[in-house]
């Protein structure tokens, strides 16, 4: 075998390694649809469109962002796939469909098969939590385009949903109720500025900054035990496909469904209200966890700051008619979910706005 490739920085040997300590974390994917393993040179996968009265592909693209740079400094590696799957089908299922697929892109400067496996096991998890398939990727070492022990990944899905059951914001209506899911934290949308308040030289080696933090453990504030920094910010994205899933197949008709992502509740509760609506969320109608009046106190964040940038534990939100509210809140409960009432949607242009005299917890800077 030639090493020219190799001394130009490319070593295909380990990208063989890569890819076979890969297949076993696809395989335990699998769906009965899925015709082909990994390393085809496409993904075959038959769709029982008899199951559907009139189906409609949904699909999604998206990464992780900047929270790959915790990773890298803690060297680890195995839960940063689930946030990409998280991303990716959550988005789908804001629109009412089931995850039927998914396939990975995974590059880097130097190939450590180790570290490609770690990720992509994570990518597995993900995919066995949202009930869709890892039937392929894309593996790719580029010399000079990363960091030493740096790597970017990113993730595609592809859903379904029958036409009748498609979320698009057409459905809601003054009057409605948003049910707020809880988050698992931060996910993985407002982690340039999290650095910056963590860090405040980001060419230092931000591993070795990374302090213990008592009380604290997942994101939330649960009056004992104790984690670090890096393991709170590390937490995975919660996937919300077994919620959705649920309330789909039930009668309830669900009118809307927001992913909170990047740009927070302000941002992507107004995308899934119809024209002339207004999305009113209460403050103090929620605990908002303990690592964001953390992270609100280290940067001295206003309500605004914090409202457009993260979560705030709110990770999806369901919107049903009032009559609905009881039964939308058993479903979900049932399938593991936290779930609060946090707002109405009303009349008005304004897309989103917060209502009450409560702030979103004590000590805030409004």
């Amino acid at each position: 075998m030639s090493d020219a490739y190799k001394e130009a920085g490319v070593d295909i040997e380990a990208g063989r390694k890569a890819v076979e300590r890969m297949k076993s974390h696809g395989a335990r994917t699998m769906r009965p649809e899925v015709l082909t393993g990994l390393g085809a040179f496409g993904s075959l996968f038959r769709f029982d469109a008899e199951r559907y009265e009139e189906p409609v592909l949904v699909s999604g693209t998206d990464g992780v962002g900047t929270k790959l740079k915790v990773a890298f400094a803690l060297d680890k590696h195995d839960t940063i796939g689930v946030d990409c799957v998280a991303m990716v089908v959550n988005d789908i299922a804001a629109q009412g469909a089931e995850p039927l697929f998914f396939l990975d892109y995974f590059a880097t400067g130097k190939l450590d098969p180790g570290v490609a496996e770690q990720v992509v096991s994570g990518i597995a998890d993900g995919c066995q939590l949202a009930g869709c398939a890892l039937v392929g990727g894309e593996t790719a070492e580029m010399p000079d385009m990363y960091a030493d022990g740096e790597y970017d990944i990113a993730g595609f899905a592809v859903g379904v949903v029958d036409r009748a059951k498609m979320i698009d914001g057409s459905r809601t209506r003054a009057g409605d109720v948003i049910l707020g899911l809880a988050s698992s934290g931060l996910h993985s949308n407002g982690f340039s500025l999290v650095r910056k308040l963590l860090f405040t030289d980001r060419e230092t080696d931000i591993g070795a900054e990374l302090r213990e933090i008592q009380g604290w453990r997942g994101g939330r504030d649960d009056g004992g035990g104790s984690s670090t920094v890096g393991e709170l910010l590390l937490t995975p994205t919660r996937i919300y496909i077994a919620a959705v899933n649920a309330l789909q197949s039930s009668s309830i008709e669900v009118r809307g469904l927001a992913h909170i992502t990047g740009g927070g509740l302000d941002e992507n509760l107004p995308r899934t209200l119809g024209s002339g609506l207004c999305a009113e969320v209460s403050r103090g109608s929620w605990e908002v966890p303990a690592v964001f009046r953390w992270l609100a106190g280290l940067g001295n964040l206003s309500e605004d700051d914090l409202i457009q940038t993260f979560n705030c534990g709110i990770g999806m939100c369901v919107i049903v008619g009032e009559e609905d509210v009881d039964e939308a809140t058993k479903i979900l409960e049932e399938v593991g979910e936290t779930v609060v009432p946090i707002g109405l949607v009303q009349p008005g242009d304004v897309g989103f706005r917060l209502v009450g005299e409560e702030p979103l917890f004590e000590g805030l800077n409004r």
